[in-house]
């Protein structure tokens, strides 16, 4: 709506809606017909596009830049967006509905592994800070903690909620911030790492994070391994309920077409050695599609609960 729509608006682009919603094919074949120079989406969209049974047919040469923002974005996705699809400039940004929508940004001359590896700097008349999640107190640079962001871009509140706009006060808080603090700092449930120059890494979300017998894990990391793996289309990993060590992990994946079944043992077998072995998934579900918003972002907790149930079901038979 804002990095797209209001920007070919403000400055008289064409704009190309391929669909009524979105349809990989038909995303590409607009692309070629149209001769489109940039796309947009969130990086399932880009991953779509990548392993439809078009893609090696349709002309993509007009592609030269873009936007992929909306979740995590692999790095292997992103490299091959540059490489496969021609988007040599493709920019990943990062920010919020909460912010309109954008903090931070890449830029076209950043390095290669700065543009796939971090979501970039923070953009004009912005500020961003990287803070302890229980205490608040800003951490030095290259340590993890919550990403928050201030400036014009901030809303006000929540529409006609209060209580959801004034957050927590610090004693009740024990894993972070209220939505907006009082010095207006917005408090975005992620965990960043800020390097020397201001570029930031995004890590993984607090909500999403699995404590697995007193280790803290982030699922991002295993999901950009498993996405290294020549079967896997798409990888998400969630935590669930365990007696023994409080939650294991489990991964849904989506495998490409004319891949063979994926078990949890061959999966285990390809990790061992790479991955800290409390970091690999003791439980595999294979899917044909994850529950998405209609923004085409990750429903986790949706995800959650069915692996919860499934894990039940699997008990009692």
């Amino acid at each position: 709506m804002v990095m797209g729509n209001l920007a070919c608006t403000s400055h008289g682009a064409t704009m190309v809606i391929p669909a009524p919603a979105f349809d990989p094919a038909a995303t590409l074949a607009a692309v070629a017909g149209e001769r489109c120079t940039s796309l947009y989406g969130v990086p399932t969209m880009f991953i779509a596009e990548l392993a439809d049974p078009s893609f090696e047919t349709v002309d993509l040469s007009s592609l030269r830049t873009g936007i992929m923002a909306g979740s995590p974005c692999p790095v292997e996705v992103m490299k091959q967006v540059m490489e496969r699809m021609g988007m040599a400039e493709v920019s990943i940004c990062y920010g919020m509905t909460e912010t309109s929508p954008v903090s931070l940004q890449t830029r076209s001359d950043d390095t290669i592994e700065q543009r796939v590896s971090t979501v970039g700097r923070v953009g004009p008349h912005i500020e961003v800070k990287i803070v302890d999640p229980v205490t608040g107190l800003t951490v030095p640079r290259g340590e993890p903690g919550e990403l928050c962001t201030r400036g014009y871009s901030v809303m006000l509140g929540y529409w006609e909620q209060a209580e959801k706009s004034a957050g927590a006060e610090p004693a009740e808080r024990p894993y972070r911030l209220g939505p907006i603090d009082a010095a207006r700092w917005m408090h975005t449930g992620d965990i960043g790492v800020m390097d020397s120059e201001g570029y930031v890494s995004v890590t993984g979300r607090i909500k999403d994070m699995v404590i697995r017998g007193g280790e803290n894990i982030y699922p991002r990391e295993i999901e950009e391994f498993l996405y290294t793996h020549p079967d896997i289309l798409d990888a998400q990993v969630v935590g669930v309920p365990d007696a023994k060590y409080g939650e294991e992990l489990m991964v849904w994946v989506r495998l490409r077409d004319g891949a063979d079944a994926l078990d949890a043992d061959a999966l285990r077998e390809f990790c061992s050695g790479k991955l800290a072995h409390y970091k690999i998934p003791r439980y595999v579900h294979i899917v044909d599609e994850f529950p998405m918003t209609v923004t085409g972002k990750i429903r986790k907790v949706e995800m959650r609960e069915v692996s919860v149930a499934l894990l039940e079901e699997a008990d009692r038979t």
